[in-house]
């Protein structure tokens, strides 16, 4: 083979391996699109899901002359629309919510395969009563199907929002002490309120300086608070707070101590302390004074 042939030999190669690799990137770049547009699914997927189950009682109540099982449907019919006008009332990016409501909605599914089995076993419908409950099935089914790509395309979502956009509090407590700086047994002894909370780890969240707000709520649900102009912005509202702390989060867990120093009067109760941070709750937790 002279040196031509193994040149065209040599090129012949070359293109045949540059096509192969323009595919593979392509089909990449394309699986990558898909992803992405899998992942821009939002509150209002769920919405729409929400309204076609509640329009499916609606359906699957055409089915049934039996007034007792017609009313247990009105009624679940009824809690699926209360859940929705929950939902709609929900921020986006409130994850823990809509996780919340999207058990809710598989719960709603178990149910209505019970009744959709009662209707069966009643064994008194037409022909054109069964032809009815197997279309409204396979639109369940079919909106099952649609639910569980969105619950699972919304758990991962989840977690982005929630490592990347909000931190967590736990370990938290709350000691009354005497003006000994000893543990109050009784309430009327209290003189200062020692607060300590941990910041959970999470390298996740941005680094730099924080500003965590403590409210102090009292039995009667007044806030504990030395000024009324001390608050802060919470989900389209202003909230009054007792203690304003600010911190230099790094991603590392951090451990924060705050005080309150009782001027009024404090009488016998449940007390509740709420940390908040970047407009989130990020932890709660109850106490009583005897």
């Amino acid at each position: 083979m002279n040196k031509k042939s193994i040149l065209i030999a040599a090129v012949a190669v070359l293109v045949i391996a540059i096509i192969g690799v323009t595919y593979l990137l392509f089909t990449e770049k394309q699986a990558n699109r898909e992803l992405v547009q899998e992942f821009q699914l939002d509150k209002e997927d769920l919405e729409n899901e929400y309204t076609r189950f509640a329009q499916q009682y609606d359906e699957l109540k055409m089915t049934i002359s039996n007034d007792s099982l017609s009313q247990l449907l009105e009624q679940e019919q009824l809690k699926t629309q209360r859940l929705l006008e929950e939902l709609r009332t929900v921020k986006s990016s409130n994850a823990t919510e809509i996780r919340r409501l999207k058990k809710e909605l598989a719960t709603l599914r178990k149910v209505m395969i019970g009744y959709i089995n009662q209707i069966d076993s009643l064994n008194k419908l037409t022909a054109q009563q069964k032809q009815v409950i197997a279309e409204v099935t396979r639109k369940y089914n079919q909106a099952s199907r649609q639910i569980d790509n969105l619950s699972e395309e919304k758990k991962n979502l989840d977690k982005k929002v929630t490592l990347a956009a909000q931190l967590d509090a736990t370990n938290i407590r709350v000691e009354p002490r005497n003006k000994r700086g000893k543990v109050a047994k009784k309430v009327k002894d209290v003189v200062k309120l020692a607060i300590s909370f941990t910041i959970v780890k999470n390298i996740t969240a941005e680094n730099g300086e924080r500003t965590v707000y403590i409210r102090i709520t009292k039995p009667d649900n007044d806030v504990l608070t030395k000024s009324a102009s001390n608050t802060f912005p919470y989900e389209n509202r202003t909230l009054t707070y007792s203690i304003k702390k600010y911190i230099e989060y790094n991603g590392e867990e951090q451990n924060v101590n705050v005080f309150w120093d009782v001027e009024e009067f404090l009488y016998a109760g449940n007390y509740r302390v709420d940390i908040f941070e970047g407009g989130n709750l990020i932890g709660s937790q109850t106490f009583t004074l005897n």
